[in-house]
């Protein structure tokens, strides 16, 4: 089977076009020869044979009026002269039929050729013994036709099938590039935040409150420590490291978010309502992303003195709220507040952003569903 598939490959690469006008003028050549074998040459004979076989060229592009054009010509060359030989070009434009047309072209081309063939031997009751051999001719025909097509269909199937699971593959890598891009800045800026604001602090401690400013180092060291850490988990998910999959962090780490900004010189007061309970990573992630993008929007745009973080606790929702008492948001939403958004849309909650009560400070609120996700 080597040869026959060298020789599928190589004919494969041949353009359609010259594979068809091939096959035609090699069906009009052995038409022709059986048409005027047992006679002298007569002109309609080859006019005929050229109008039952040339149409191939076209018969990829329209296979139904081909065929129909092919048969008659065929038919009548029959009646006319008579045919010793197969109609090989009528076998063509039956296998091209099968292979390319819908059900009610191919319903239609099959009666057609029925009646082709019964027509045929009208006259040549004689070699009606033909007649079996010449049916089950158009049969293959029609059968290979068949089987090509259910191959063509299964491989445009298999294609597809293939192209919608890379686009899916590059939906889901982009899905994760944003998701790690959002950790990334969500760490960076809320512990480079802090940091900054506690080291401009500490120099001035340093002489009026030297405890404090011990505290303060203190603090700047384990953020620096655990901003480490998160990165290198961070970048362990993008090197495909299995033990990078840690325990993301949730509302369990609250208390050091509100202690990390008290040591900032915020006054952070925490509130919560409602039956605590457990959530799902995803939310409870969510839930801390928000409360540490707010605190850092506070620390290094708000000049606020005063922050408020209240958890509403309800048995269908959660309501995080991040509220201060500075100067507001001065421009349009940055990448912090759009980062929070997407995070909150994608576990299917909602996020809202404006003025505090009274228009005074900045007030940030999201609502998650902990029905849909317990």
């Amino acid at each position: 089977m080597t040869w026959l598939t060298a020789l599928r490959e190589r004919t494969a690469a041949v353009p359609p076009h010259v594979v068809d006008v091939a096959i035609a003028l090699l069906c009009y050549v052995l038409l022709a020869i059986s048409a005027t074998g047992h006679s002298e040459t007569h002109p309609l004979a080859l006019l005929l044979a050229a109008v039952a076989t040339l149409p191939l060229v076209w018969r990829r592009r329209w296979p139904l009026p081909v065929t129909a054009v092919c048969g008659v010509a065929t038919v009548l060359l029959t009646l006319l002269y008579g045919l010793d030989d197969p109609p090989y070009s009528q076998l063509v434009a039956t296998y091209t039929l099968a292979a390319l047309s819908g059900p009610l072209a191919r319903l239609t081309g099959a009666a057609g050729t029925v009646v082709g063939i019964a027509l045929s031997f009208v006259g040549h009751e004689d070699k009606l013994v033909q007649l079996p051999i010449v049916g089950l001719l158009f049969i293959g025909a029609y059968a290979l036709g068949t089987g090509a097509r259910a191959r063509h269909d299964r491989i445009a199937l298999l294609e597809e099938r293939n192209r919608r699971h890379a686009e899916e593959r590059e939906a889901a890598a982009a899905r994760e590039r944003e998701r790690i891009a959002r950790d990334m800045h969500d760490i960076l800026a809320h512990s480079i935040s802090l940091i900054a604001v506690q080291a401009e602090a500490g120099p001035v401690l340093v002489h009026s409150d030297p405890a404090r400013a011990e505290r303060v180092f203190d603090t700047i060291g384990q953020t620096a420590r655990e901003t480490l850490t998160q990165l290198r988990r961070t970048l362990g998910i993008l090197r495909g490291e299995t033990g990078s999959r840690a325990p993301q962090p949730d509302l369990d780490g609250l208390t050091a978010l509100a202690e990390r900004a008290r040591e900032a010189g915020l006054a952070v007061a925490v509130e919560e309502r409602g039956d605590k309970r457990p959530l799902p990573p995803e939310l409870g992630l969510a839930a801390y992303r928000v409360v540490q993008e707010s605190l850092t929007n506070v620390v290094r745009h708000a000049g606020a003195t005063r922050v408020w973080i209240r958890l509403d606790w309800s048995p269908d929702e959660l309501g995080v709220e991040v509220r201060d008492d500075g100067r507001g948001q001065t421009g349009g939403e940055g990448h912090g507040i759009l980062g929070m958004r997407e995070r909150v849309g994608a576990v299917g909650g909602a996020l809202r952003t404006g003025p505090g009560p009274g228009g005074t400070g900045f007030q940030v609120t999201a609502t998650l569903p902990v029905q849909a996700h317990g």
